[in-house]
């Protein structure tokens, strides 16, 4: 039984869809092209009523949170406020990545991702058996993502003058609850925006609202585009449990300055003292041609692998990410049906907010 999302009462007949861990969900509404387009210049909308929302509350969740996630939620201090991490296993490798938002010191919200969802709940569970602590799922609630630079402007003039007091100042990283709406500000495309979690019911007449307002309907093709170029990372594909944040490029979740006994902490500490052999960066094709995963990359350190790829319509080129030795650097090659075409490695990400980022081109 295949669980759907909102488009289902809004689809377009033009719509491709395709199963996606249990969920209905579009490759597109039309246009890929017309979609990555209106997130990068104005605003367009992803249903992601698929990811995972589990509350952790207890007078341990934070002891719990210091244990389990490889960055440290003790530096969240603001209600709403968010952090990225790695839950990580006790060989350093990733068993999911999520965004933790502090609601007080005995609620945590975290939002998983949902092809990862029995083993990331597994995982939970297990390792909360210790300490006094509830996780609840949030199986009512539905997640609706708006990104763009006309993002936030849409949703406010959609909502009551209360609930836009509430949320027009509200940082990046950040989340408030108010009107019973959870509204975030983090987002997937390396655009500003909103991810609005609202009561399952009430989601589809919000969705139709977005769309008379001129947020573009967005499916899974664009978003895989945008979150490329803006070098986000993708859960299976960019890190998995046999490789650790250290390689992933994602050092910068990793918590070590102080003596939390994480999972996984003493691995990276091993990792660490022997040396990286290897590190996740981007690739920037110099000609024409589409970078898919598993391409074999050859760089004057030795070879590596594409992990993502994809053409970027901002760049107008192809773009990937990939794991190299960590000496590589500079002009590499990259192997696509047999053939060597020059490339160059580049720092992560492509584009941020809607510009090429230094150095890529």
């Amino acid at each position: 039984m295949h669980r759907t999302h909102l488009y289902d009462a809004h689809v377009a007949a033009s719509a491709r869809m395709v199963d996606f861990v249990g969920w209905n969900m579009p490759i597109h509404y039309g246009s890929q092209m017309d979609e990555h387009k209106a997130v990068r210049t104005a605003a367009g909308m992803f249903d992601v009523s698929h990811m995972t929302v589990v509350d952790i509350r207890g007078p341990q969740a934070r002891d719990f949170l210091l244990r389990l996630l490889a960055n440290d939620v003790s530096k969240l201090k603001a209600t709403g406020k968010a952090l990225y991490s790695c839950m990580l296993n006790e060989s350093g490798g990733v068993i999911d990545d999520l965004i933790a938002y502090y609601m007080d010191d005995s609620w945590y919200r975290l939002v998983v991702n949902a092809a990862t969802r029995d083993k990331g709940l597994a995982w939970l569970a297990r390792n909360g058996m210790e300490y006094r602590i509830s996780l609840t799922e949030h199986f009512e609630l539905a997640m609706i993502a708006v990104q763009g630079p006309e993002a936030r402007e849409k949703v406010h003039s959609l909502l009551p003058a209360e609930m836009v007091d509430g949320i027009a100042s509200m940082p990046s990283f950040s989340a408030v609850v108010c009107c019973g709406q959870f509204i975030a500000r983090t987002g997937y495309t390396g655009e500003d925006g909103y991810e609005i979690l609202l009561p399952a019911e009430e989601a589809v007449t919000f969705w139709g609202r977005l769309a008379a307002a001129g947020v573009k309907p967005c499916g899974l093709a664009s978003r895989d585009t945008l979150r490329l170029e803006a070098g986000m990372h993708l859960y299976g594909q960019d890190m998995d449990e046999d490789v650790t944040p250290l390689e992933s490029a994602l050092g910068w979740t990793v918590a070590m300055k102080d003596e939390r006994r994480f999972n996984g902490r003493e691995a990276l500490e091993r990792q660490l003292e022997n040396g990286l052999s290897r590190k996740l960066t981007g690739v920037v094709l110099e000609g024409r041609g589409v970078l898919r995963p598993g391409y074999v990359v050859v760089t004057a350190a030795g070879e590596g692998v594409t992990t993502s790829g994809t053409f970027s319509p901002t760049l107008e080129r192809a773009i990937a990410l990939a794991r190299v030795p960590v000496d590589a650097a500079g002009s590499c090659e990259v192997e696509i049906r047999g053939k060597r075409y020059p490339a160059r490695l580049v720092k992560p990400p492509f584009v941020r907010h809607g510009a090429v980022c230094d150095g890529v081109l």
